[in-house]
């Protein structure tokens, strides 16, 4: 395809997105004959439309992904990976290098730049996987010179920081932010965080220093230390980002930060609070390539995938997800969510707040200065022509006697319980003022999990399991089975034997006869024993499962699954 043909396509894309006029195109179709510059640049140039906007269109019509560089933060060692004379030559700014999968992120002008790609390529050896986003050509440039020359590693910046003095004002998010290396620390941090994968990100104030602490795969770690006279500027800079007031530090505050990172767009959810030694600062991430999990993926077995799916094909009733905080209720709900998003139904959710926006689901985040709760909301939402309700969490008699109002009349309601079993879940609804005869009939099934670590491959070291350890598991004295335990020398290294997590479920169906159980209010020993005589499979056994395929160690497992039942 010659030039002329490739730009007289994209200047007709542009007049059907109704962009520019067919005059404005001949215009600048004229102009390029006589500088031979990119067709796009040259409509830029005239006035005809601004870059964001061809770029958006380009980019729909290509398929290429397009990178926001007004909120990017970049990865040190993606920048070190790029000379700036080349970057400036090929109008490509390095935004993050993920070791772990070999590969590095780029934004570009043109994503198309073979010679840019190659040259590339040949720079940092062909098994490192290249990704290339579109940009804008102007705002590489001005991101160009923003982020190379300042030192952007998170060890670089303490030395700077520790030798330097602080400018208060430029820590407002309006100023040429990157003459300032607190600005860099916190934006260091936050690119670090998402790239080992982290949910939380702690800044703790102590006596006479600050501590950084990450949550990987549900266990804090301490990552970083600093000296405290420090922490009065990165609070001042996190409150600015967050939109929060800078001069309230005795009253706890909630904020939100939205940021692109490793090429997509990536929320912390941030909340303050005073403590003896000043203000207490967490960021929860909110990845939403990672809490959007398709329902394949979530790790169940292929009989409790089966009837999970013929749950929640039913055309009403209530699904409810127990456990603990952070054992991965609200992505379970989302994929679920996800699965039965199409144009033919309609759903809404109540949450608190909003975690992961999604197309065509109409999301609510609670709202205390209208008095909007669950309760009120459900009732709201009913007036809406629901199909599917998602309430984020059932915590008093009110929101549960709506959700069961809703499931009653025609609709299908999914919401989380704290309890710590499905079995469990029942006295707790019934603690609640649900009564018995009220569930029954109503409620599709209960499913209770936990999130339980991965073995990395190679940490891992197979042993005989003790005496004890074979009654938990199940197996016979005579048993030569072995089981796995993170080798010593991994168990002091940053990821501690471990990488990713899976989750570990059990599928509580209500069928009429564990339903008639309920209405009589039955014990739970009685609806365990008829539960498990319908193939109910309790967490304990698919933890245990776990653990004899070589996935996790028995350790883990009992870090987050109660086992002292089975050594009665």
């Amino acid at each position: 395809m010659s030039v002329s043909k490739k730009n007289l396509r994209i200047g007709e894309l542009l007049v059907h997105k109704g962009v520019v006029s067919p005059d404005q195109v001949r215009i600048a179709l004229i102009e390029q004959r006589n500088n031979r510059d990119h067709l796009g640049k040259i409509l830029v140039r005239l006035g005809f439309a601004t870059e964001a906007v061809i770029l958006d269109v380009l980019g729909g019509a290509l398929g290429q992904q397009k990178a926001d560089l007004s909120k990017v933060v970049v990865d040190g060692d993606a920048i070190r990976m790029i000379p700036k004379d080349m970057a400036r030559r090929f109008h490509i700014l390095p935004l993050t290098y993920e070791a772990n999968r070999n590969r590095l992120t780029l934004a570009m002008a043109d994503t198309f730049n073979v010679v840019a790609l190659d040259q590339i390529t040949a720079l940092i050896g062909g098994e490192v996987e290249v990704v290339a986003l579109m940009a804008g050509e102007a705002e590489i440039e001005k991101a160009i010179d923003q982020f190379y020359g300042f030192e952007l590693s998170v060890d670089g910046i303490l030395q700077e920081i520790e030798t330097g003095e602080i400018d208060y004002e430029s820590l407002d998010a309006d100023s040429q932010e990157y003459s300032q290396p607190v600005v860099r620390l916190v934006n260091a941090l936050l690119a670090d965080a998402v790239k080992r994968s982290a949910s939380d990100i702690h800044f703790e104030p102590e006596e006479g220093f600050l501590r950084f602490r990450y949550r990987i795969d549900g266990v804090l770690r301490q990552i970083r230390s600093l000296h405290k006279n420090y922490w009065s500027a990165l609070a001042v800079r996190l409150k600015v980002m967050a939109g929060m007031d800078i001069a309230e530090t005795r009253a706890p505050q909630d904020g939100r930060i939205n940021l692109s990172l490793s090429g997509r767009q990536i929320d912390f959810r941030v909340s303050t609070i005073p403590t003896v030694h000043g203000e207490n600062i967490v960021l929860r991430v909110l990845d939403r390539q990672k809490g959007l999990v398709p329902i394949d993926e979530l790790g169940l077995e292929a009989a409790v995938l089966h009837m999970l799916q013929l749950m929640v094909a039913r055309p009403e009733g209530l699904l409810l997800v127990t456990g603990p905080t952070g054992s991965g209720k609200t992505t379970t709900l989302y994929s679920l969510l996800s699965h039965l998003n199409t144009e033919s139904v309609n759903i809404m959710t109540l949450e608190d707040p909003v975690e992961y926006p999604m197309g065509m689901i109409r999301q609510t985040s609670l709202n205390e200065a209208v008095r909007l709760d669950f309760a009120s909301g459900i009732r709201s939402m009913l007036r809406q022509d629901p199909d599917i309700i998602l309430v984020g969490e059932i915590r008093d008699e009110e929101t549960a006697a709506m959700a069961f109002r809703a499931a009653m009349t025609g609709h299908q309601v999914f919401s989380t319980l704290h309890a710590n079993s499905a079995l469990g879940a029942i006295p707790r609804l019934i603690d609640m003022g649900v009564r018995p005869d009220l569930m029954a009939g109503n409620v599709i099934g209960i499913l209770a999990q936990r999130l339980v670590r991965k073995l990395r491959t190679n940490c891992g070291e197979a042993y005989r399991p003790e005496a004890i350890e074979r009654v938990i598991l199940g197996l016979d004295e005579r048993a030569t089975t072995n089981i796995f335990r993170v080798a010593e020398e991994f168990r002091h290294t940053e990821h501690q034997g471990y990488e990713g997590r899976t989750a570990v479920m059990e599928l509580l169906k209500f069928d009429h006869a564990l339903d008639e159980l309920i209405a009589r209010r039955a014990g739970l020993r009685e609806l365990t024993e008829a539960a498990r005589a319908k193939g109910f499979i309790p967490l304990a056994e698919t933890a245990i499962n776990r653990v004899l395929d070589g996935t996790t160690t028995l350790d883990e497992v009992a870090r987050v699954v109660d086992l002292t039942e089975r050594l009665g």
